[in-house]
């Protein structure tokens, strides 16, 4: 075999029965790989968990298709720890084949409880370095060794010194591969066995990327200091306090270091020093981080950003964890250029936005389906967050746990970091963990928010699709069937305006309030009103920003114990008119970049009159819920107009903030 997929896929021929079920403890069959390959030979999954959802979209899609004669091979996943098929409906058993796969039997001489906590992007590795090594069966620490080695290429005896370690955990985390706890945890002990790490932070910087940058920000204006890089950086004096243990001189100048930090700086995980005089003589890569607060460095930045986005354009192959992180670099380029914008650099910009766009579409044509049932521990799509992290958390802390949940409608990722970096300067308490997830498409309101405060795909909601007013009972229903009592879950929307504070306090009582769901939609009032296109759209967040709501509204949530999270229903576009259908009461729904259709073939009669026009198929839709998209940047209104819009498939619609807000530790 070539692959672990192999052993899976072999038991996967089209027409050998319609209904598979199979148990899948490890959610092996729901890795993106190859689940793309299971739709590509024919088969459909539905995953088991909620028995009343389970047979609503069972009857309604696949029953209806077998009682008229049609064929489709569906698999029926069970993905519970020690579930058993036989607790699946009497007529499934009857009629469906039964399969079974574990982790155990692919890596039978690794930990079994090693290999499940790794992320399954992972299992690539560990089949390889099994396929090349052939280890005799080994115990939990001598797995753990195994994989650090050929997996995360970490071997604790060969890091030795400072160089050794930051080169190693800036590896690792740059590459944006989480290591999970148990063997970040086995690192941890092997590196404070070393007397030249005995006062290193290594329980934060080696688990947590997060931590890692904040211990590299706080001694970068160190070093510029001690490397002569101007004398006007008046924040360091010989009172400045260090978070975080450890040396206080930090190896930046080493080439292996160096060579990660234009990156870090240029990629927003690192900011640069602001110094009004800056050394002439100083290296380009140190210039990277220090800013002289006038602008003039810009240009320079933008340039560079340009060079690392074109660069790093995910193929049509890719994972879509590729490309969260991909729309994330593209999203510090756009928010600079569209804060400092002229006419030749932004068209620059939608040069290389108009080209990855139409690898994202190709991508989506295949990948997208798949999205709806990724275990990953970063929620894939906006409706695992609710369904997956924060109920996860409430099962962990039943009595205790309090959250907040703010979707931001129309907040698109360029305006995050407009957003972010207007907190910053408002609050230097106030820090964010930023991550990105794909909203629902067609990416409207109705679709995706529903999607997001009921914890479900749009399938399930069918009656309710088309209205924004069913947020609140969705709210409130899902808070209620995970156990937690009615009065201590609310809901409220219309937010943004005023004053937070009078805003929270007419709606949560400090102490037995633990569920929070709001909506703020100022900024997608803007974006409909707006004429002046990206730039005109930046200028408009940063004076809303400048209000302070937002900030203000995390402090009063924070300062109650929540677990405060912000996110998007959608993004946003500026797109150019291509012409508008005429269609009477066609279609269901008319918007400047989607519209709705009952049926197929309505949908695709009007595709054919329009070469921008991109039939959907509906993942994750009810039955009866056809869009036609506009692709690129086109929409549906007159040839010509411009405008701000969404409801389509671009990066910047589909790809969306997921953040959580945290105090910074001191």
């Amino acid at each position: 075999m070539t692959s672990w997929r192999d052993a899976i896929l072999s038991d996967f021929v089209p027409n050998v029965s319609k209904l598979t079920l199979v148990a899948d403890p490890d959610s092996l069959l729901t890795e993106e790989k190859l689940l793309v390959e299971l739709r590509r030979r024919g088969f459909d999954l539905i995953e088991f968990t909620d028995p009343v959802e389970f047979r609503y979209a069972y009857e309604s899609q696949y029953r209806a298709i077998w009682d008229s004669g049609k064929t489709t091979d569906l698999v029926v996943v069970l993905r519970f720890k020690n579930a058993s098929l036989e607790t699946l409906p009497y007529d499934l058993l009857q009629s469906g084949r039964s399969l079974s796969f574990n982790l155990g039997d692919l890596f039978p001489n690794l930990s079994y409880k090693v290999i499940e906590d790794l992320d399954r992007a992972l299992l690539d590795d560990v089949f390889a370095a099994q396929a090349a090594y052939k280890p005799e069966r080994l115990g939990d620490d001598a797995t753990r060794d195994f994989i650090l080695l050929h997996v995360f290429e970490m071997t604790a005896t060969l890091i030795k010194d400072p160089v050794n370690l930051l080169q190693a955990l800036l590896r690792l985390h740059y590459g944006n591969t989480r290591i999970p706890s148990d063997l970040g945890n086995r690192l941890v002990r092997l590196l404070q066995s070393n007397k030249a790490f005995a006062d290193w932070p290594l329980d934060q910087i080696v688990l947590d990327a997060k931590a890692f940058y904040a211990f590299l920000q706080e001694r970068w204006p160190l070093y510029l200091k001690r490397c002569g890089a101007s004398q006007d950086l008046h924040e360091i004096d010989d009172e400045y306090g260090l978070a975080f243990s450890g040396p206080q001189d930090l190896p930046f100048d080493h080439q292996d270091i160096r060579v990660y930090l234009d990156n870090l700086f240029l990629e927003g995980q690192l900011s640069p020093v602001q110094v009004e005089r800056v050394n002439a003589s100083l290296d380009s890569w140190v210039l990277s981080g220090i800013t002289s607060g006038d602008g003039e460095d810009v240009p320079g930045r933008i340039d560079r950003l340009f060079e690392r986005v074109e660069a790093t354009v995910p193929p049509v192959d890719a994972r879509f964890t590729e490309w969260t992180i991909f729309a994330q670099k593209m999203a510090e380029l756009a928010a600079l250029v569209h804060s400092n914008s002229s006419a030749d650099i932004t068209e620059r910009l939608w040069a290389i936005s108009d080209s990855c766009n139409s690898i994202f579409g190709e991508w989506l044509d295949v990948h997208y389906s798949s999205l709806a049932n990724q275990p990953s521990v970063v929620p894939a799509m906006v409706h695992h967050l609710l369904s997956r992290r924060l109920a996860r958390n409430l099962i962990e802390d039943p009595k205790g746990y309090r959250c907040a949940l703010i979707v931001v409608d129309g907040m698109a990722l360029d305006q995050w970091v407009t957003i972010r970096g207007a907190l910053k300067d408002q609050d230097a308490t106030i820090t964010t963990r930023d991550h990105a997830t794909f909203a629902w498409i067609p990416t409207i309101t109705p679709v995706s928010r529903q999607a997001i405060f009921s914890g479900k795909q749009p399938l399930y909601f069918p009656n309710t699709i088309a209205s924004t007013n069913y947020d609140d009972k969705a709210w409130r229903q899902f808070w209620e069937n995970a156990g937690m009592p009615k009065a201590d879950v609310v809901y409220r929307r219309g937010l943004g305006k005023g004053n937070a504070v009078d805003d929270m306090e007419a709606l949560i009582h400090p102490t037995k309030t633990r569920a929070v769901g709001l909506v703020v939609d100022t900024l997608d009032k803007i974006m409909h009103g707006m004429e002046l296109g990206g730039s005109g759209m930046h200028n408009q967040v940063a004076q809303w920003c400048a209000g302070g709501y937002l900030q203000t509204l995390f402090s009063y949530l924070l300062d109650l114990g929540f677990d405060v999270w912000i996110t998007a229903d959608h993004g946003n576009i500026e797109c150019r008119g291509k012409g508008k259908p005429t269609e009477g009461a066609i279609a269901d729904s008319r918007g400047e970049r989607v519209r709705i259709y009952p049926t197929a073939g309505l949908r695709d009669g009007v595709a054919a009159s329009f070469d921008f026009a991109h039939p959907w198929e509906p993942a994750g839709l009810p039955p009866d819920y056809f869009p036609l998209l506009a692709d690129g940047r086109d929409a549906f209104v007159q040839i010509g107009d411009m405008i701000v819009a969404h409801g389509g498939r671009s990066m910047q619609e589909v790809i969306v903030p997921l953040v959580q807000i945290e105090r910074k530790k001191t």
